[in-house]
Formats: structure tokens, C-alpha cells, sequence
């Protein structure tokens, strides 16, 4: 027998081993056994990272469950249970009308200023409903990549020319990232829709009108934006009146949303609707828990000392070099930023010597991605599409970031 067949059964027994869902789980207790056992808990750094991670769990969970999440699990729900499936597969599906579909994927952030988190089952919703790789993904970049708000804050703090890199830059990644992963995943994902059996289920989509439908969806995803809407610091005038109304805003969502459920759901629609959502948070949160919780031990809260300090990623980040844009790319890829922190833990990285292209690929590499939302993304996609995806940002934020900083320094 040749080397190279041994070594091809080899690989073939290794990816076989660990697609088994019972030795993934072994393979993760052996990881916690490792970290309780060698892990020196008494070292002051050790223990200020625990205590770290449960610290970013509580500021999350605080902050972002009950105001962005459950809000994005109900409509993920309804996406999955009443959207119309054809409709999707149309308009978003592998054959769909590329400048169409892209487009609307595109410069969706615009409407929803939600993290790398509370994009995720609105994400999964429209995936599992039959949206194709490429939409679904550019969706999922340009979430929380294309906020508004944030990319004025970044322009009136950062400076006008990284807020317009930023704005501009993210539409194209978003565009680009989800076109690359339908001509690189094109075969399985049109396998995929074409396999009636995975949109299986309960479907009220012929129950109602369109109108109708579309007045249900949006009082959930105007509860979700206003609920959340920000302050911009003195910014923006109109952005701030939004604001100081947006609980009497919200309410006029509510009430536009349980007129609906009241006039044109029966009740087994309703227990449908419940029960995905339910579905929706026990197959993400766990992932999202975990990951906040690794996050919080790596890096910690803005301003606070983990594992690994703020300083030394500060100090790699320096000048321009190709290094300097790749560790940027990568440490954005990483970390968890809300909506709207980015802004002002940039500044605190520039202060310390950033430099303007590693600053850009941070800020295009970051909103989009975080360790909690990668595990979240693994667990729909596999890790093969999700390393791809992974691979396209950190790269594609490197170059930007390099060209950039040639360009302003």
C-alpha cells in the first residue's frame, strides 16, 4: 500500500472521528480536564481572567439578552415558521438575482445596528428558511458591520477619512465575502435547497396576505431597533430625538404586533412561533455563553486586565507592516464588541500607538466577528464554512488595512 493512500485513509479516519457528535463532546471535556489540571489558578493574572469572563457574562447577559436577543430569537422564529419559503429562495436562494440579492444583503446594517451576536439568529432564520450561502453571509457581515451611528462616531472621533474607509469598506466586504462564498460553496448550497426535507415542518406562510405579513414582521423588528436605539454623544440632532422617544416608539411596535397576533394568528400558529423561538435560544445561547465566557478570560472588558492585556496588543499593532495589519485582523476576529464600544476602544489603541491601516482592518475584521459568534456560526454552517468565512475577513480587512495605511501615512 503507498504512503499517500495510507496518509488519505488517515486524514479520511481523523475528519470521520471528529464529524461524531459523541467524540466532539469527548474531545471538549478532555479540553476542560486539561485546562482544571494544568491551569495555575493561583497566579494573580490567572485569577483576574476568571474572574474576568464571569464579569463580561453578567455585563452581557445584562445588556444584551433580554433587549437584543430574545427580540431577534422571536423574529428568527416567525422567519422560520410563517416567511414564505419560495419567496426566499427567489429572492435570496443560490439562483437568485445576484445584484438583488447582494445589494439588499449588502447595506442591511443600516437598518439593523444589532452586534455580532444579535445578528445571529436573525442569520440562522433566513438560512434555514432557504436563503443561499452567499446572501445569508453577506447579510451576516454587513449586520453588524454597516451601523449608522457607529460609523459617524467613528468619523467625528477617529477622523472623517477612517469613518469613510470604514462605511465604504464594509458594503464592499459584505458584497464580496458573500459572493466568494457562493462561487466557493456553490454545489452544497444548491444541494441544499433543492433537499426538501430540511425545510420541513409547520408553515403558515398561505394563512395571511402580504401586507399583512409584512406589518407582523415589521413590529418586531422595529421593537428590536428603537428598544436599542443609542444615544451619539451631541452628534446627531434627529438621531438624538429618536432617542429620548424611543420606549414610546417601541411601545407603538408592541402594540402594532399583538394587533396582528390577535386579528390574524390562531392559536396553534402561535404555539409554532413559541416553539421555534425556544428552539432558536437553546441551540444558540449555550454557544453564545461559552464564548462570551473564553472571551471575557482572553481579553476582557474594555479597560480591564485578562489573560491577555489590551497593551500588548497595542504594542503589535504599531506603524503599518503586514504583521502589524494581520494581528489586527485576527485580534478583531476575536474579540466582542456591543454596538457602538468599538468606537472608543479604537480611540484608546490609537492613543496608544495603533497605527490607521491596522485600525481600519480592526474596525472591518471586528463588529462582523467575535470567538462567541464564531462558535454560533460553526454549529449552522460546519467549521469548514465558517473557517472559509473567517479566513475571507481576516484577509481581506489585512490588505484594506495595508492599503490604507500606505495611502493616509
Amino acid at each position: 500500500m503507498s504512503e499517500t493512500v495510507q496518509e488519505t485513509r488517515t486524514r479520511t479516519g481523523i475528519f470521520r472521528f471528529l464529524r461524531n457528535k459523541q467524540n466532539q463532546a469527548l474531545l471538549v471535556l478532555l479540553g476542560v480536564f486539561l485546562l482544571a489540571y494544568f491551569l495555575p489558578f493561583s497566579s494573580v493574572r490567572v485569577s483576574a481572567a476568571v474572574q474576568e469572563s464571569f464579569l463580561m457574562l453578567a455585563e452581557y447577559t445584562r445588556e444584551h439578552v433580554l433587549l437584543c436577543l430574545v427580540p431577534a430569537f422571536f423574529i428568527a422564529g416567525a422567519i422560520s415558521v410563517f416567511l414564505n419559503q419560495q419567496a426566499v429562495i427567489r429572492y435570496l436562494g443560490p439562483q437568485a438575482t445576484k445584484i438583488v440579492a447582494y445589494s439588499v444583503a449588502s447595506v442591511s446594517g443600516t437598518i439593523l445596528a444589532v452586534c455580532s451576536c444579535t445578528v445571529l439568529p436573525l442569520f440562522k432564520g433566513i438560512y434555514k428558511k432557504g436563503a443561499g450561502i452567499g446572501p445569508a453571509v453577506a447579510f451576516l457581515y454587513s449586520g453588524p458591520a454597516i451601523n449608522v451611528l457607529a460609523i459617524v462616531l467613528t468619523a467625528k472621533v477617529l477622523g472623517l477619512r477612517l469613518g469613510v474607509a470604514r462605511a465604504v469598506g464594509a458594503v464592499l466586504f459584505a458584497f464580496v465575502i458573500g459572493l466568494m462564498m457562493h462561487l466557493i460553496f456553490r454545489k452544497e448550497d444548491e444541494a441544499r435547497t433543492t433537499d426538501k426535507t430540511i425545510f420541513s415542518g409547520f408553515s403558515g406562510e398561505e394563512e395571511r396576505t402580504l401586507g399583512q405579513t409584512v406589518l407582523y414582521m415589521a413590529s418586531m423588528i422595529g421593537i428590536l431597533i428603537f428598544v436599542n436605539w443609542a444615544p451619539s454623544s451631541g452628534s446627531l440632532a434627529a438621531w438624538d430625538f429618536i432617542y429620548r422617544f424611543k420606549y414610546l416608539i417601541t411601545g407603538v411596535f408592541g402594540l402594532l404586533l399583538v394587533y396582528s397576533l390577535v386579528r390574524w394568528f390562531r392559536k396553534d400558529e402561535l404555539t409554532y412561533w413559541i416553539t421555534a423561538t425556544r428552539d432558536f435560544a437553546v441551540q444558540i445561547l449555550p454557544l453564545l455563553f461559552g464564548g462570551v465566557l473564553i472571551a471575557g478570560f482572553l481579553l476582557g472588558r474594555p479597560g480591564h486586565v485578562a489573560l491577555i492585556p489590551e497593551r500588548w496588543i497595542a504594542s503589535l499593532v504599531g506603524g503599518n507592516s503586514l504583521g502589524a495589519n494581520l494581528i489586527a485582523s485576527i485580534a478583531g476576529a476575536l474579540m466582542y464588541f456591543a454596538t457602538l464600544t468599538e468606537v472608543p476602544i479604537m480611540q484608546g489603541l490609537i492613543g496608544a500607538g495603533m497605527g490607521q491601516g491596522p485600525a481600519l482592518a480592526l474596525l472591518l475584521a471586528g463588529p462582523s466577528l467575535s470567538l462567541p459568534s464564531i462558535l454560533v456560526i460553526a454549529g449552522e454552517l460546519g467549521w469548514k464554512k465558517t473557517g472559509t468565512y473567517i479566513a475571507l475577513v481576516v484577509v481581506m480587512s489585512t490588505i484594506v488595512g495595508l492599503v490604507f495605511g500606505a495611502v493616509v501615512e
